[in-house]
């Protein structure tokens, strides 16, 4: 009896954290992709903008 108690404080004590962490790592996932792709688009429009900007300099 003492072994399934003690099986059931690990899952208690440990099951629940990381079910709850992958729960949560695979909600944001889709968020982080769309961060990703979207820093990725800023970073090109920052250059374009750079480049326009020496051109009307020079």
């Amino acid at each position: 009896m003492t072994e399934i108690s003690e099986v059931f404080g690990f899952i208690k004590d440990f099951g629940f954290p990381v079910v709850l962490s992958w729960f949560l790592l695979v909600r944001m996932e889709n968020k982080l992709a769309s961060l990703t792709d979207v820093i990725g688009e800023l970073s090109c429009n920052i250059a374009a903008m750079r480049g326009e900007s020496t051109k009307r300099q020079a």
